[in-house]
């Protein structure tokens, strides 16, 4: 009876211990799949739409009082008119009820603070709706941009996922650009997933995540899945791979579209808001290759020689 009961004591310490490294293993692989069939089907979706842009009202009024108020059913009118075409979608939330959509009340970032689930723009990144910084380029010049705060709207899928939407009615389209420009107006929506809800755990690359359709037409969907902590705070376009796989060896230098979903969503990744960071793509500029890379501290693009340090934040593979 003494080594059965020795046994069993042993046997549930071992299950004690192991228990939750395994039960986090089968969650890990559950968001894992989870997460690339709600990319895959948002893709599917997103390339059976026309256009992105255009949808809902977006107006700025004043009252003969002086007081200023915004008209804004864009991102409400963007799914109930346009995405629950192509998506099955079985509910949809306003802003003044996102909670009705399965969304919990706060997130944990990746960088393990906890805020506020957002509810407009602002609350994502500030920089997404004004910035007004020196431009250290041009001596004395500002960087400036201003477009109207909106309003996110919720959904839930028919596979059970509650999804926030962060919509820009007037976003623009690969203009094939070889200069600096804003990243801003190129961000057609950013939904941030909660594949189960409230239930929790809530955080960002567990059970929550980004996905950004980039470009109103021939539009690019990504989903970045990003490395908690910087891989360098200076390193150079030709250095920058080698840091990810030193780093770990699933991640990657972003593309350009993965670095601009992760600026729109600064704050759930804890991103330094005043560095330029690195991507993996190239600019062909008459007789130069030049890298691009994004300033957060304004959200422009720019491309730079790829001798120049910048921060670097890789992605999953």
């Amino acid at each position: 009876m003494a080594e059965i009961l020795l046994s069993l004591t042993i046997i549930g310490v071992v299950a004690a211990i192991t228990l939750p490294s395994l039960t986090g293993n089968i969650n890990e692989r559950t968001w894992n799949t989870q997460r690339k069939a709600l990319y895959a089907r948002f893709s599917q979706a997103i390339a059976l739409m026309p256009s992105l842009n255009g949808y809902g009202t977006l107006r700025e009024s004043t009252d003969s009082a002086g007081s200023t108020s915004i008209e804004d059913t864009a991102a409400e009118t963007f799914v109930t008119s346009g995405l629950s075409k192509v998506l099955k979608i079985n509910n949809i939330c306003d802003n003044e009820h996102l909670e009705d959509c399965g969304l919990p009340s706060r997130i944990t970032t990746l960088d393990a603070s906890q805020i506020s689930t957002p509810t407009k723009m602002s609350e994502l990144n500030s920089k997404m709706t004004s910035v007004n910084v020196a431009d250290w380029i041009s001596s004395g010049a500002y960087l400036t941009y201003d477009t109207i705060d909106t309003k996110a709207a919720a959904f839930e899928t028919a596979n059970g996922e509650s999804i926030l939407v962060f919509y820009n009615p007037s976003c623009q389209a690969d203009m094939q650009e070889t200069g600096r420009y804003y990243v801003q107006t190129k961000l057609c929506a950013t939904f941030i997933y909660d594949l189960n809800g409230n239930k929790g755990p809530n955080t960002v690359n567990k059970d929550v995540g980004i996905i950004s359709v980039i470009y109103p037409t021939d539009s690019v969907v990504v989903a970045p899945y990003p490395h908690a902590q910087n891989a360098s705070t200076s390193v150079s376009y030709d250095d920058s791979a080698a840091a990810c796989t030193a780093q770990d060896s699933e991640y990657r230098v972003p593309n350009k579209y993965e670095l601009m979903s992760m600026f729109s969503a600064q704050k759930l990744y804890g991103l330094s808001a005043s560095s330029g960071y690195n991507t993996s793509s190239l600019a062909q500029i008459q007789y130069s290759t030049l890298a691009w890379r994004i300033a957060f501290v304004a959200g422009t693009m720019e491309p730079h020689p790829k001798t120049h340090g910048y921060a670097l934040r890789c992605v999953k593979r």
